[in-house]
């Protein structure tokens, strides 16, 4: 069994469809499924039951994603910590992060950093998706922290956190939809989304797309290239009462009046936050970040 015939089964078991297991990893939902079908042949056993609606794990898929899971993260964990005795730490480390992420994703990791290589001065970029994973590939940035993983071999990465996204609507729209669970994604119809140009992270924006386009969701205008979704932008659009816009749970602008926010029922929009860097760096307090980042992890 290869590590990533395990990857696969652990994406489709997690996210309960071949179909969004398939995005989530940037493969073909054809490929995807061969590869499953392949792991099951070797393995002798039926991982998953198929059907219409989706995938459900069997009892031997649950012994095999629990020793999986254990396997991927011993894996990973393997990978940085070697990579801690092979080079020296010190020097600038270039660190590229997007808008709005998790507030304590940094604060811990960073400051074992700190005490573990006194000598690293730590250098933030705040950039998109698509303009970090070009600066990785220019060796113009150490690590970034992406909403989508990166594609191609030259590239490694780690899942560092999971946000189940809310929405942000004009308090007075809000009393007519939100029900004991929050808001239905579908009762947004007829509301314009607030949203991102799909160029800053393209994987990311069609995944997202695609989920409310399925609920009955008018996207409305794209946003200009260029447009930062900062919260003011957000706020000024909610509060005419014709628009929504999506935000975490933990976000750490204060909601002016006028505007609620809300969980959306059933959590259909998660956000994933991934640690990447350069396959080929050896650096030692790199190492050391990524194992901490991905201790953890945030929800």
């Amino acid at each position: 069994m290869e590590l990533r015939e395990m990857r696969a089964f652990v994406a489709v078991a997690e996210e309960g469809s071949l179909s969004a297991a398939a995005r989530r990893l940037h493969l073909s939902q054809p490929a995807l499924s061969q590869t499953i079908s392949t792991l099951e042949r070797e393995l002798g056993v039926e991982l998953l039951m198929r059907s219409s609606t989706g995938v459900k794990i069997t009892e031997a898929g649950l012994t095999l994603l629990t020793e999986a899971r254990a396997v991927l993260a011993r894996h990973d964990q393997a990978l940085a910590a070697v990579a801690r005795h092979t080079a020296t730490g010190g020097g600038v480390l270039r660190i590229g992060i997007p808008l709005e992420l998790p507030l304590d994703l940094l604060t811990r990791p960073l400051a074992d950093l700190a005490e573990a290589y006194p000598d690293t001065r730590v250098q933030p970029y705040h950039l998109s998706t698509a303009a970090q994973v070009a600066a990785l590939r220019a060796d113009e940035l150490d690590v970034g922290l992406l909403r989508e993983h990166p594609v191609g071999p030259d590239l490694d990465a780690v899942q560092v956190a999971e946000e189940r996204l809310g929405v942000l609507v004009s308090t007075d729209h809000a009393a007519k939809i939100v029900g004991p669970g929050g808001i239905h994604l579908d009762a947004l119809a007829g509301l314009d989304w607030v949203g991102f140009p799909r160029s800053g992270s393209p994987a990311w924006y069609d995944e997202l797309t695609a989920i409310l386009r399925s609920h009955g969701l008018d996207l409305g205008p794209p946003a200009p290239e260029g447009q930062e979704l900062i919260a003011p932008v957000k706020f000024a659009a909610v509060s005419t009462g014709h628009a929504f816009a999506l935000a975490p749970p933990d976000w750490p602008h204060p909601i002016p009046d006028g505007i609620t926010w809300s969980p959306l029922v059933g959590h259909p929009l998660v956000r994933r936050t991934w640690a990447a860097w350069k396959a080929e760096s050896h650096r030692r307090d790199l190492g050391h970040l990524i194992v901490a980042l991905g201790q953890s992890t945030p929800t």
